[in-house]
């Protein structure tokens, strides 16, 4: 069942002299409990693919429809409470908040659901924990390491609930002990709760990984493989 359709999507950006063509006309389906990878050289559209997949970056034109819902003729409040309801995010950045701590951080989004303080306290637990971070809770990003930054970042993006996680080259800024805990994470995730994962990335270990594989070139699909 394809819980996201992908129609012609396109998105150009206009410099003083020439057109470019981040994104040309893509036409894309995917399913529940998929593992993809979206690769690509540098300036090939991955991110802003992703970003218009997940309501962040408007296109040009085209069609992104999630569960029927086509993101983006909604308003724009509509389209923030539907991204709020409907879409995990995991940055190559962390992008945690300093002064919360790895709690408050995971929890700040189901605060913004309007879910109960009981919930958020219990999934919030059950999530770090789950990400293997059960002891380090209470701690302020500033007192931990790259690796478990981002492990915050995917408890914090499984924790709305989502149909699905896009992941921006989440391990770019992570040594390769730090990497292979994320993704055998992201893994089990994508195994045992059939959490759909789209990954951008240029790391090969990622690709391989993922089952199946994207690539990008000049903003066109050049292929589409499954492993």
């Amino acid at each position: 069942m394809s819980i996201i359709k992908i129609k012609n999507l396109t998105k150009i950006y206009d410099g003083s002299s020439i057109e470019v063509k981040a994104v040309d006309h893509i036409d894309l389906r995917f399913e529940k409990g998929e593992f993809t990878a979206v690769v690509g050289p540098s300036g090939s559209g991955k991110t802003t693919f992703l970003n218009m997949l997940g309501g962040l970056d408007s296109p040009t034109e085209g069609e992104v429809i999630i569960d029927d819902v086509d993101m983006w003729s909604l308003s724009s409040r509509k389209r923030i409470d539907f991204r709020l309801h409907n879409i995990g995010f995991v940055f190559q950045a962390y992008n945690l908040l300093p002064v919360l701590t790895a709690r408050e951080n995971v929890e700040l989004i189901m605060e913004l659901q309007g879910r109960s303080k009981k919930e958020r306290t219990k999934r919030t637990t059950a999530l770090l924990e789950e990400v293997g971070l059960g002891d380090r809770i209470d701690s302020r990003p500033s007192k931990l390491s790259g690796g478990e930054q981002q492990r915050v970042a995917v408890a914090r993006a499984l924790a709305s609930k989502p149909k699905f996680i896009l992941a921006d080259e989440p391990t770019a800024n992570l040594d390769s002990k730090a990497t292979e805990n994320l993704l055998d994470i992201m893994e089990q995730l994508n195994k045992e709760e059939n959490i759909t994962f789209i990954f951008s990335t240029h790391d090969a270990r990622v690709m391989k990984k993922a089952r199946r594989i994207v690539t990008l070139e000049d903003g066109k699909i050049l292929s589409d493989l499954t492993k």
